[in-house]
């Protein structure tokens, strides 16, 4: 017992530093501001911090000086409140903490990738975080973004902040420029915009969705994939399926694949395009589209590096009508010396193409100019930067696409808006089911309570019958105890349901939530959110 007091006494503390309100100096600042270029749009998140006072997910902000003074006493007020009751009604929330083509360079993203044999022991090490308790990775060419479930939420986001710095090495100071932050509703609308195509450089692309069926795929038995975010990421699969149907935004995108392919074609003269000889390296995904979108631009023949030739045989039986040669990694520079145009798609960790590399190669086909093209759409880049200081290479990468993106952008931004109209609908939905998962808890506790009830009052009463009451009367006995009792709870369960099927709202059943815990004894002396940050306090202390 003295323990558990030592630790609400030591906890209250750690929480005093979100109550205590300072009121001497106001001031603003801004939490996340970045431009999505691909929809013309921006997205503002400012909090002012005059005076801050947390009582769980309640944040209480005034700029006005004049209330200084009732606010102090408010925040006193709090403060004389223990822990336990603090956090009693306090929420997990769904935070999103990342960076993508619109808020960060590709030399910046690269240093944040994380590959997707890498995504479990990520989910892992930010579980192992004392303020989180589920998380998730989406790590693509054009972005890298971490959902998670946050038991508190600014200490969430500081703690996911650091981790983000740790394991990329650039400093928190250096990684805010760059990182947006959503949280609860707005967290989920992006990550249904992501699964849609909408925030995609190319807007409209397929190949995101794929990522983040990946994603759950990926996911599916990691400690710390749970309920919430697992939710989240099947429901933005859904979201993502419906709209390319109902919307047909699809229709006419290109994808990063088919950009780069476009891109090549229009930095090659118009004169020698068609004979200009192709080499892709990397047989994976991304390769695979690249071939397909050459053989769509009338090329026939291609060579194709890559480590294995498994999957580069696979590509040719599919493609009978193409002349592709396989050559093996070894081969790379030989095979680079005799191309014209270079596309990489490898999930290397290291660039393939370094200054030196290039330097040496002979002149590209005098009818292209001399010059070789790289079109490098991986992330990590595989062609080193210090390659574009060469006069015989011109190098371009997927921040680069943006030229080519713009073309049909009108019509796509048209059904942009219909997808909108999707998103918001599905939002809503998803935000009922979680706040349905709100009042899981007291559900589970009133059943158990009236179920340890019912089976004390039935032995009374079949000890009271005597030992010779038949087996059919004993169940008899036994089933009107279970339906007094489900036609007993079938009212306050009725009001516990927050699921969007009436127009009860949370606070509203929250109330009755609470009403319910105090009637029947249901609450325990320490909150589930506290017991959760105790467990994970303890285990890391370890």
């Amino acid at each position: 017992m003295a323990s558990s007091s030592s630790f609400a006494a030591s906890f209250a503390g750690v929480k005093l530093e979100s109550l205590i309100c300072k009121t001497s100096r106001a001031s603003h600042y801004q939490i996340g501001l970045f431009s999505k270029s691909a929809r013309n749009r921006r997205r503002i998140i400012e909090r002012g911090l005059s005076v801050r006072c947390e009582a769980g997910s309640d944040v209480l902000v005034k700029d006005d000086m004049t209330n200084s003074r009732a606010s102090s006493i408010l925040a006193l007020e709090q403060l004389k409140t223990t822990a336990a009751d603090r956090y009693t009604k306090e929420r997990s929330s769904i935070v999103v903490i990342g960076l993508s083509v619109h808020t960060a360079p590709v030399e910046m993203r690269e240093k944040l990738a994380i590959p997707e044999a890498e995504w479990p022991r990520a989910i892992g090490e930010l579980c192992g975080l004392n303020h989180i308790e589920e998380a998730a990775v989406l790590s693509t060419c054009n972005r890298m973004e971490i959902y998670v479930v946050a038991l508190s939420r600014n200490r969430g986001i500081r703690e996911v902040k650091d981790w983000m710095a740790k394991t990329s090495g650039v400093p928190v100071s250096e990684l805010q420029q760059h990182l947006f932050l959503l949280y609860e509703d707005h967290a989920t609308k992006h990550l249904f915009e992501v699964s849609a195509g909408l925030d995609s450089l190319v807007l409209g692309e397929g190949q995101i969705l794929a990522q983040v069926k990946q994603v759950v795929k990926v996911g599916q038995g990691v400690v710390g994939f749970g309920r919430n975010i697992s939710g989240l990421f099947k429901h933005a699969i859904t979201v993502g399926k419906r709209v390319r149907t109902e919307t047909n935004i699809a229709a006419g995108a290109v994808s990063v694949s088919s950009a780069a392919v476009e891109l090549a074609l229009m930095k090659l003269p118009e004169s020698s395009s068609s004979s200009a000889r192709m080499l892709v390296i990397g047989a994976g995904k991304m390769g695979k589209l690249v071939i397909k979108h050459l053989v769509a631009k009338g090329y026939r023949k291609m060579v194709v590096v890559n480590r294995s030739e498994e999957r580069v045989t696979a590509i040719r039986e599919e493609l009978k009508d193409v002349e592709i040669t396989y050559k093996p990694l070894s081969e790379m520079l030989l095979c680079t010396a005799e191309a014209d145009v270079v596309f990489t798609s490898t999930a290397s960790d290291s660039p393939l193409f370094l200054k030196e590399h290039v330097e040496a190669l002979p002149l590209a086909g005098p009818e292209i100019g001399g010059v070789r093209l790289f079109i490098d759409i991986s992330v990590p880049r595989n062609v080193g930067s210090c390659v574009s200081d060469l006069n015989n290479a011109r190098v371009y990468n997927v921040d680069d696409l943006k030229e080519v993106v713009e073309a049909n952008k009108e019509d796509r931004h048209r059904k942009a808006m219909e997808a909108q109209a999707i998103i918001t609908e599905e939002s809503k939905q998803f935000g009922a089911w979680r706040d349905s998962l709100e009042t899981v808890p007291t559900i589970k506790k009133l059943r158990a309570c009236a179920e340890s009830i019912r089976i004390s009052e039935l032995e009374k009463c079949l000890s009271r019958l005597g030992d010779d009451v038949p087996k059919k009367m004993r169940k008899t006995v036994d089933d009107l105890s279970k339906g007094i009792v489900n036609k007993l709870l079938h009212g306050p369960m009725q009001h516990l349901r927050c699921d969007g099927s009436d127009t009860r709202t949370l606070s509203e059943t929250l109330e009755n939530m609470h009403a319910l815990n105090r009637m029947f004894s249901l609450e325990t002396e320490i909150s589930v959110l506290e017991q959760k940050i105790r467990a994970k306090v303890e285990q890391n202390q370890k």
